[in-house]
């Protein structure tokens, strides 16, 4: 590693400060006055503290803080990367957690409790390099901007979302990184987000006749309808479909030739997705629309036999797959119930993906440097991030991350909201130091020095600005 890049950022901060952010649980569930991520807010701020850093703050309501720390470089002609961290988490009943979700606890080098896998982890490794970057006496040419931002998990209206509408020049949109990467697939490879699933939600209104619960013989239930059209979707089998990416991770799990021939072909794809184990639930999205009734609202007296009842479906779709196709395959789910129910929109988002670029290189030396033979392995994410606001921008973003060897991506997935969440202190010592070598590599002057070489060259023509 040449001397520009030699790591500053202690690890060890990583850990304890993840530890601190959990305790604080910055709680979102949905509702405008939950989160409270002006607790994780001032923590960060107080880390960051001292620190030769620009501190810019926003408050779209009351306790729900983005906060944006600069680190300014010397040389306005390279580009800015910002760091895209979340300081909310979704909501833990600790009835099904074998530890308090949120003491942060740090036990046989492991940190427990909510967030420590979505995205505290991430986030506080952000933290401590951007501390690192803005202590060090090599300046970097391009700015580094980490913006801790709020509301992520309920969709980023009061957070990202929030300042791309309102204040879009507090954040540079060029190059971005931000989660859900860093998994690890069969022996080398590792896994980078660069796009994500699109999403179609929708709402089913399901029509019945209401009558006294006394006599139930012969009715038109809305709870029952409502129960069959949400298991006739979750039960609808819309047709695999498969991308270069799909045969990327396909062909980095090495697992048998007749298994890799099943799984790459979509027709026998899903009676092989079982042979990846933890990993099956993940594989089947990168490769499906996917449809899932989450919400069943009916009735409002014990005695009275709805009338009417409502299905929500979250609905994922792959790159190239529309409403329309999604609306089709919907009505084909229902079958004869159709003329009972009525197809609400409750939203849209396109799926987005990043091209390969400079970033991305700088991405997979980093990986490189710290898992010798290891490779970066492109893949989509199911769910949701903040990337979209950036490639929405006309920047580039990719999820990022680096965890230990026996960290595979169904591990992973399987702790995204899910019970006792944890990552192990190893994993945050990758992160960092992969963080770190990322950002010092991609922000540092076209000709890979610093400041205190004063270097002012241009930038290379076809790297990934935007």
């Amino acid at each position: 590693m040449s001397p520009e890049r030699q790591p500053a950022a202690p690890p060890q901060d990583t850990v304890d400060l993840l530890s601190a952010l959990i305790r604080n649980a910055c709680v979102n569930d949905g509702r405008p006055d939950s989160g409270g991520e002006v607790r994780n807010a001032a923590t960060l701020a107080e880390y960051l503290s001292g620190a030769a850093v620009e501190v810019a703050s926003v408050e779209p309501l009351p306790g729900r803080v983005s906060t944006v720390f600069r680190v300014p470089g010397y040389d306005p002609r390279v580009p800015a990367l910002t760091l895209l961290g979340h300081t909310d988490v979704v909501p833990a009943d600790a009835r099904n957690w074998s530890r308090d979700p949120f003491s942060g606890e740090v036990r046989d080098g492991v940190v427990w409790g909510r967030g420590a896998i979505d995205m505290l982890n991430l986030t506080a490794a952000m933290a401590v390099v951007t501390r690192a970057v803005a202590r060090s006496p090599r300046r970097l040419a391009g700015d580094l901007v980490f913006a801790a931002v709020a509301d992520e998990e309920a969709g980023s209206r009061f957070g990202a979302g929030w300042i791309a509408e309102h204040r879009p020049g507090l954040i540079p949109w060029d190059h971005a990184l931000t989660e859900s990467a860093g998994a690890r697939v069969g022996p080398r490879a590792v896994t980078v987000t660069v796009g994500e699933k699109s999403s179609f939600p929708r709402r089913l209104r399901v029509r019945g006749s209401s009558g006294h619960g006394s006599m139930p013989w012969g009715a038109r239930n809305a709870v029952l309808l409502a129960a069959e059209a949400a298991l006739r979707v979750a039960a609808h089998r819309p047709a695999a479909r498969t991308d270069e990416r799909w045969h990327d991770y396909v062909s980095a799990a090495g697992l048998p030739p007749e298994v890799t021939a099943g799984l790459l072909d979509p027709a026998t794809l899903d009676d092989h997705l079982h042979h990846l184990g933890d990993a099956a639930r993940f594989a089947h999205a990168l490769t499906h629309l996917t449809f899932a009734p989450t919400v069943i609202t009916a009735g409002d007296k014990l005695n009275v036999i709805p009338g009417s009842a409502v299905v929500d479906i979250d609905i994922r779709g792959l790159p190239g797959q529309d409403e329309a196709e999604a609306d089709a395959e919907l009505r084909a789910a229902l079958v004869d119930l159709a003329g009972s129910v009525e197809i609400e929109p409750l939203g849209r988002r396109t799926a987005s993906q990043s091209p390969a670029g400079r970033l991305y290189g700088a991405i997979g030396d980093a990986i490189r440097r710290q898992v010798p033979g290891a490779q970066p392995l492109p893949t989509l994410t199911a769910g949701g991030t903040d990337a979209r606001f950036v490639r929405d921008a006309g920047g580039v973003a990719y999820g990022f991350g680096l965890y230990g060897p026996d960290w595979d991506i169904g591990r992973t997935r399987k702790l995204f909201h899910g019970d006792d969440e944890h990552v192990d202190v190893e994993s945050l010592r990758l992160t960092t130091l992969a963080l770190e070598d990322t950002v010092r590599s991609f922000l540092a002057g076209p000709d890979g020095s610093d400041g205190s070489h004063g270097s002012h060259g241009s930038v290379e023509e076809g790297d990934d600005r935007r």
